[in-house]
């Protein structure tokens, strides 16, 4: 079974140090950010499996990353710590895409027991790991291997790889792509797609598994497992 890793966000160092050394030892990872800011930046850089939430931050609040996380749409579980042990906090928590809640001081056991029914509960809606041409992509963990070597990319890349693996082989247009990867507000002419698929392409390296169908958009070339293919 994967390792759980959790993103702590509380800016009490003393707290947060003791909760992420009591989670160390019941062999869950945490990282932790003391403001919204540094939140938001590990978000973007790191998958985690669940989000610890204080309410009350300096920067962009609790509220507001997880307001972010539930915009990504990736899923992950928000478990919000509050001091208030009042009925219209924790409503309005749960209205912002709070999953569970925790009110200061906790036992860490709680925490721990929390965090494990969180995981599991998302476990049951994982989506399936795709394979194709060599490629591994897991998007609940939102990783990507290649031939067993692990590629790291942003999560706009993640994102039109995802739809073109979804393919299975089958032609995905520019304007496809930039409505299932980018949000509604997009441009549709511009060139984001193209300059995406570039990078996307020489991340994933040689021999070239993106082909370019010239007029039409693009595809994972089924025949880059082990030989070459189109370069595009």
């Amino acid at each position: 079974m994967a390792r759980m890793r959790v993103l702590i966000v509380e800016d009490e160092p003393y707290l947060a140090e003791a909760v992420r050394d009591g989670l160390r030892l019941e062999a869950i990872a945490a990282d932790i950010a003391g403001d919204g800011d540094t939140a938001l930046e590990m978000l973007s850089v790191n998958a985690y499996d669940i989000a610890v939430l204080d309410r009350d931050i300096p920067g962009p609040s609790g509220d507001e990353i997880a307001e972010h996380i539930v915009a990504s749409g990736s899923g992950m579980p928000i478990l919000m710590l509050t001091a208030a042990d009042r009925l219209d906090d924790k409503a309005s928590g749960f209205g912002l895409g709070a999953d569970d809640y925790l009110t200061k001081p906790f036992e860490l056991r709680e925490l721990v027991l929390r965090l494990r029914a969180l995981d599991r509960r998302r476990a049951h809606n994982r989506p399936p790991v795709r394979e194709i041409a060599g490629l591994r992509l897991d998007p609940f963990r939102r990783e990507v291997y290649r031939d067993g070597r692990y590629v790291a990319l942003t999560r706009k890349q993640f994102a039109v790889l995802e739809v073109l693996v979804a393919a299975e082989g089958g032609v995905v247009s520019a304007e496809e792509l930039l409505e299932r990867a980018w949000d509604e507000n997009a441009d549709p002419f511009t060139n984001a797609v193209r300059i995406t698929v570039s990078a996307l392409r020489k991340r994933l390296g040689e021999p070239w598994i993106i082909a370019t169908v010239p007029g039409v958009g693009y595809r994972i070339n089924p025949g880059t497992g082990r030989a070459g293919g189109d370069r595009g």
